[in-house]
């Protein structure tokens, strides 16, 4: 025998729209099948408290269900209509739940309006959700992408490497890690993600975090880095070697360099970028008698003040 929809949701006869659906929200968040998969007791318990609640929401096939003109089920009541084993649930849905309402089928069959499970799941997650959230979490639910991070050397990133991954459920794919990608930036491998029930073949995304260079900066696709040069080297100039993603380039240092000074290397960044070197005079670990003799005898006959003209004024 049907049970009586009032009883099913926990509601008297007379009680109003709004009490009807507190209750029939109650009951949903703790029964939905797609919060509790594993749970075939709820999902029996849904398709009831789903039903119940599609009847007695609609004014008209209430009124009719209390005069008696129809079931709990929403057949008619009169000799020879659809009923028992050949009736029942299939008939109800057959009739209501694809009906003008545009009532979703969730995975384990039952129907749902889909406000009225966006009402239920928004609750339970902080809050109503907008139609397109909903959607793109109904979505996320049902999708086969899978999404990864992978740590790349800065190199490898620069110049771009063929790797092997392994994921963390143990799968190994392989990938190029293209010249010049960019750290937190997203590879897609096509049909390298989780198969779906009914045949279709997700994406594995990939984030690439790229590990920093103990050498180099990168800012877009130029590089900088500091290089010390020594006393010797910006006072007389010389030809020193400077280390880039392309291998070490030989920079002129011309006589009289200061600290600060840049060197723009062209084309020696990553794709086509530029390489930027800031020199910086680094003095010698040990000041030797000749080096302090030198220096002095410069100073005895020079009046040269690196600081003139740029004192602080008030």
């Amino acid at each position: 025998m049907n049970k009586n929809p009032y009883d099913i949701l926990g509601v008297n006869k007379a009680a109003s729209d709004d009490e009807i659906k507190a209750a029939y929200r109650t009951l949903a968040k703790k029964h939905h099948p797609d919060l509790n998969p594993d749970n075939k007791s709820d999902d029996d318990k849904f398709k009831k408290i789903s039903a119940a609640y599609d009847l007695l929401k609609d004014t008209e096939k209430r009124a009719a269900f209390d005069r008696g003109e129809i079931d709990a089920q929403g057949q008619p009541q009169w000799p020879g209509s659809e009923q028992g084993a050949g009736g029942g649930d299939r008939q109800y849905y057959r009739d209501f739940a694809g009906g003008p309402e545009g009532a979703r089928y969730s995975s384990s069959g039952t129907s749902i309006n889909p406000e009225d499970l966006e009402d239920i799941l928004g609750s339970m997650f902080g809050g109503r959700t907008s139609g397109g959230e909903f959607e793109d979490m109904f979505r996320q639910q049902q999708s086969a992408d899978v999404h990864y991070r992978f740590d790349v050397d800065f190199m490898d990133a620069a110049l771009g490497a063929k790797k092997q991954i392994t994921m963390p459920d143990g799968k190994s794919l392989k990938t190029t890690i293209p010249e010049g990608v960019k750290d937190k930036q997203k590879l897609r491998l096509k049909g390298k993600g989780q198969k779906l029930p009914d045949g279709r073949q997700g994406d594995a995304y990939i984030e690439i975090h790229v590990k920093p260079h103990k050498v180099f900066t990168r800012k877009g696709n130029d590089i900088y880095t500091d290089v010390p040069i020594g006393i010797h080297e910006a006072i007389l100039g010389s030809m020193i070697e400077v280390e880039t993603v392309h291998g070490l380039v030989k920079v002129k240092i011309p006589k009289g360099t200061n600290s600060g000074k840049k060197f723009r290397l062209k084309d020696k960044g990553i794709k086509g970028g530029n390489h930027y070197v800031d020199v910086q005079i680094a003095m010698p670990d040990d000041i030797d008698e000749d080096l302090e003799k030198t220096m002095k005898d410069w100073a005895e006959k020079h009046t040269y003040n690196p600081r003139q003209g740029k004192e602080a004024t008030s």
